[in-house]
């Protein structure tokens, strides 16, 4: 996809996120957080190539956006057991998070936004680089 046609919408249905070029990254990311800014609380998918990249994505997102961390849920496999391609699914109204082993997949995030008081700003956007949030 070339980076000139990059939107949110163009986004929607691919299988992995598009590699983008700064100017192309930055203007992703403001048009991405005003519809952030109508939600009061997310999900969040991580399709990453390990473990260690799917976090990293979402710790990158979290600093950006400056929410809290999320912790590992306890229920789910210790990270370091976990080898290839993941799916981490974050929670922020529980602040939780799980990964698994998951193939076949792309690479991207996902982010749906949770609005009880305005459903109309509800929707998941994505997938987005994984190093969209990166610093």
């Amino acid at each position: 996809m070339a980076d000139a046609s990059v939107s949110l919408d163009s986004l929607r249905g691919l299988r992995t996120a598009p590699q983008l070029d700064t100017a192309a990254a930055l203007g992703l990311r403001a048009a991405l957080l005003p519809r952030l800014q109508r939600c009061e609380w997310f999900t969040v998918g991580v399709m990453a190539p390990s473990a260690d990249a799917a976090v990293q994505a979402l710790r990158a997102l979290e600093a950006a956006l400056g929410w809290s961390a999320h912790e590992l849920d306890p229920a789910g496999e210790a990270l370091a057991s976990i080898e290839g391609p993941v799916f981490l699914k974050a929670n922020q109204n529980n602040g939780r998070f799980l990964v698994r082993r998951e193939t076949g997949l792309g690479q991207g995030v996902l982010i749906t936004g949770h609005s009880p008081v305005d459903p109309e700003a509800e929707d998941t956007w994505g997938p987005l680089p994984l190093d969209l949030f990166a610093a």
